[in-house]
């Protein structure tokens, strides 16, 4: 199997590829100086190729791991977060590692939610005992927390896998306790709980809205009284950066980011739909009969083989109908950060990148 080497960084040749084995590619230049070398994984996702971006941007030593390619300008291998020889080559060298890598989708096999997401953060973990990696940034999300009541002003409760709504939540709980369990056994460990990132380009939380807004299918669940946080992409990309420079001092926490600006879901929903150019949902649907829906859904879902995602979730149903944002001071405090972009801000690029739409 010929190698040609760039660092240590390389192109494979072979006439046969294991979709779980790595391949090794180099798509530019690398910072150089006193560089932090970062290992980020996921990079395909808009926030982690956001935050690729902006490290390489401030001249760190970047290497991206995700299945396909990414298309940054840094190193990247081509693997999965379930082999571990790959990862522990990935992060060999590296002072830090951001990972990212996860499955995400709403629905599907409980095996292959806790193979990515508790197996691949098992994984990267001893990939950084391995390499003496310093530093470990463990992207959860704040639903890890979220048992169905509301959360008002609250901190980062604990990651509850018992009580967690859905299988991505639980299992993401798995592996925030996994992640936050390794800190101070040679590495420094913070989790980070970024709520709703969205921005332009977003096919997740945006996309999804626009799509059914423009099909009609778009309702809210109860009042759409409920206030919510979110939090604009640019603003994560910066918490996940301090995160790196301020492991030492934030270690063995779970910390949730947000832009600190709760909304009423109707006011977010209606923002959203307008910096696209649709109608906003004007209908309402009772949380009783939403939970109902998701659950018919769920069950749908988890018996016929359906490509899409499910229009509705119990989970769903709940967070659309129920409070759920977040004290920012501690987090703020304790990273040094504070968001740049606000939602008003953050809503006027949302309709520019609409009127103006990339080739």
């Amino acid at each position: 199997m010929p190698l040609r080497g760039v660092g240590w960084s390389y192109v494979v040749s072979t006439p046969r590829v294991d979709p779980l084995r790595p391949r090794y590619v180099v798509n530019g230049a690398r910072g150089g100086g006193r560089a932090v070398r970062v290992l980020v994984t996921g990079a395909r996702s808009m926030l982690g190729a956001g935050v690729a971006r902006a490290l390489v941007e401030r001249g760190d030593d970047v290497t991206v791991l995700q299945r396909r390619p990414s298309g940054l300008p840094c190193a990247e291998v081509l693997a999965d977060v379930r082999d571990a020889e790959a990862v522990r080559a990935a992060s060999a060298g590296s002072d830090a590692v951001i990972h990212l890598a996860a499955k995400v989708q709403v629905v599907g096999a409980w095996r292959d939610f806790a193979d990515i997401n508790i197996g691949g953060t098992r994984n990267v973990i001893e990939a950084c005992r391995a390499s003496s990696v310093e530093r470990l940034v463990h992207v959860s999300t704040p639903s890890v927390a979220h048992t169905g009541s509301a959360l008002v002003g609250v901190g980062a409760g604990p990651a509850d896998p018992d009580r967690a709504h859905g299988s991505y939540a639980r299992s993401k709980a798995f592996a925030e306790r996994v992640a936050l369990a390794a800190d101070g056994f040679g590495v420094s460990v913070v989790a980070i709980r970024p709520h709703l990132v969205w921005g332009p380009g977003d096919t997740q939380l945006i996309g999804r809205i626009v799509e059914r807004a423009r099909a009609g299918r778009l309702a809210l669940v109860g009042s759409g009284a409920a206030l919510i946080d979110t939090t604009y992409v640019d603003n994560a990309v910066d918490a996940l950066i301090h995160a790196v420079d301020r492991c030492e001092t934030a270690h063995g926490q779970a910390l949730v980011v947000s832009n600190g600006e709760p909304r009423t879901v109707a006011d977010l929903v209606g923002a959203i739909c307008r910096a696209a150019g649709v109608e906003p949902p004007r209908r309402h649907l009772p949380l009783p009969l939403a939970w109902s829906v998701g659950a018919i859904a769920e069950g749908a879902w988890s018996l016929l083989p359906l490509a899409d995602e499910p229009p509705m979730t119990r989970f769903l149903a709940t967070q659309l109908a129920t409070a759920h944002w977040f004290d920012q001071r501690h987090t703020q405090d304790l990273l040094d950060w504070r968001p740049r972009v606000s939602l008003a801000e953050g809503f006027e690029r949302l309709t520019a990148s609409y009127a103006s739409p990339a080739d």
